[in-house]
């Protein structure tokens, strides 16, 4: 990808909310068809209201121009991230741990707004990191009490960015342990280090993983934008279990150096965020094309901003009928939606999904061997997988949800990636999965692929472990090509996405696109907390 596309659709999605909002932070959240009832929260919680901003709806741009004119400081912003973390997040257990020195770089990005030098549109936006991406000044821990001591000695490339861009890097989010790389029936946002995060729908609920605490921090607005990883699924999945935006860049496009890994082949950091224009704008930061000062850019407003954004798009919808018959008449709705905008919607199989299906998990046991070991290496702890494996034997708290480690001993014993078996498997998944992807969308001239993201969150388990066979993240995710899940609605009151794909580095189309889906569907609500739901209430 030219480095202008990311930074010239940054851009015209960055100019769009404040050309379009009446008031900055007051649009309306619809319920909408298949919404399943009121969208005022369960219970007492910290406002959402700050100086007439809501954070529940406000974008990075309409917080950029108040911080200009002096309407907002990103003190005032981040304190009240802050009182919300603590007044919200003992509900769902998302937020590990926050910075102590989060009001300290608030005040300095103050100081950078007096002076006018505000260093771009992330300057002084709070924002959560999952905890497998390295912080100097903060534990890094995969959720494992094996990494829980001193902080890594270097930050990872992604956090840098952010540094550099002014961002406020507000604390640590809670993850499913390794990265739901350890057990054969695993609890998607459990750890050692922090415990079970919860659904904020409904707290009995799985908020899927692995990036689970980031995106439940999301759902319940505590931060404005949130970093994930997915090696296949684990942004995208969480984000549409917990109704909020997730992409999963083109595998390259964000820097993978410091992050706790499963596969070099597939891992990605990405932006979260609960509209797409600020997740366009963390992508812009974390890819190193930030947009601020592309002046050129700005008197342009994309397709997807204004009406009839989606006119002659064609998409192709995988409907995936095994994830109920409630995803699937929510996107029959959700297609007869997109139809009604001008879009062209025709149903689609990739092809090769079995084969996919079939090698992927053994490609990832060897490659994830090779690349923990590189990075234990580089912490106190365990040195090596094998040291990682004693642990867990001799440590009880790593066992108290559930206590296999096998794919830990699987990896243990798989052929090295230098095994010319493992060399032909991993070409074929590349293969395959493009192609997947590639024919798909030249057979039936599409500008995307759309499936559903998630099927509605099951019960949190630690006995039964997740139900979690969610195929559609799985093409993109082994291919290296970007995809984006925005809010699609909900079954009953559990929230479902659409997970739109494209090709190789087509991630400024796919959010253009995503952003005019969202417009169109505006299916996100505020979540309520409730305790529990009965199981038909969710079909």
């Amino acid at each position: 990808m030219k480095k202008r596309s990311i930074a010239a659709l940054t851009a015209a999605l960055t100019v769009a909310p404040l050309l379009a909002a009446g008031v900055p932070g007051q649009r309306a959240v619809a319920a909408g068809p298949g919404a399943g009832g009121s969208s005022s929260p369960a219970g007492p919680t910290e406002s959402t209201l700050l100086r007439g901003v809501n954070l529940e709806t406000v974008t990075i741009p309409e917080l950029q121009a108040r911080m200009k004119r002096g309407a907002l400081t990103s003190s005032e912003l981040t304190q009240a991230y802050l009182r919300r973390i603590k007044a919200v997040d003992p509900k769902i257990h998302a937020v590990l741990r926050t910075s102590p020195t989060a009001l300290r770089q608030a005040a300095a990005s103050d100081v950078r707004h007096r002076l006018g030098r505000a260093r771009g549109p992330l300057d002084g936006i709070p924002v959560l990191l999952k905890d497998n991406v390295n912080t100097r000044d903060m534990p890094t821990t995969a959720g494992s009490r094996a990494l829980a001591g001193s902080p890594p000695d270097t930050d990872a490339d992604l956090v840098g960015r952010l540094r550099a861009a002014g961002a406020v890097i507000l604390g640590k989010t809670n993850m499913s342990e390794w990265a739901n790389f350890r057990a054969e029936k695993p609890t998607s946002g459990w750890s050692a280090v922090g415990g079970q995060t919860n659904n904020p729908y409904v707290l009995d609920r799985n908020p899927c993983g692995s990036s689970s605490g980031s995106a439940a921090a999301l759902a319940a607005s505590l931060a404005q934008v949130a970093i994930g990883t997915e090696t296949d699924g684990s942004i995208v999945c969480p984000a549409g279990m917990n109704g909020v935006v997730g992409h999963k860049p083109s595998l390259g496009l964000v820097g993978q150096s410091g992050v706790v890994p499963i596969s070099a082949e597939q891992d990605t950091a990405g932006p979260m965020a609960r509209n797409v224009v600020d997740t366009a704008i963390t992508l812009s930061v974390l890819s190193g094309h930030d947009a601020a000062g592309d002046g050129g850019a700005f008197g342009v407003t994309d397709a997807a901003t204004r009406p009839g954004g989606l006119r002659g798009k064609r998409i192709g919808l995988w409907r995936l009928p095994s994830l109920g018959a409630g995803v699937d008449a929510l996107m029959t709705r959700t297609a007869a939606r997109l139809r009604a905008a001008g879009a062209q919607v025709v149903e689609v199989t990739p092809p090769y999904q079995d084969r996919l299906a079939e090698l992927e998990f053994p490609a990832l046991l060897s490659e994830f061997h090779r690349d923990i070991d590189a990075y234990l290496s580089t912490r106190n702890g365990p040195r090596d997988l094998a040291g990682l494996i004693e642990f867990n034997r001799t440590h009880p708290a790593e066992r108290t949800c559930f206590a296999g480690q096998e794919l830990f001993e699987q990896a243990l014993a798989a052929p090295p990636t230098t095994d010319p078996r493992h060399r032909v498997m991993r070409a074929e998944l590349k293969d395959l999965s493009r192609r997947s992807i590639d024919e798909t969308m030249a057979a039936h001239d599409l500008d995307a692929i759309a499936s559903p993201a998630n099927p509605p969150a099951w019960t949190t388990d630690c006995a039964r472990g997740d139900n979690d066979v969610i195929p559609s993240s799985t093409p993109a995710a082994v291919a290296g090509y970007p995809s984006l899940s925005v809010p699609a609605g909900f079954v009953g009151e559990l929230p479902v996405g659409l997970l739109l794909m494209a090709g190789d580095r087509q991630d400024a189309g796919l959010l253009s696109l995503g952003a005019a889906v969202e417009q169109r569907l505006d299916a996100r609500r505020t979540p309520r907390y409730l305790p529990s739901v009965t199981s038909a209430a969710t079909r």
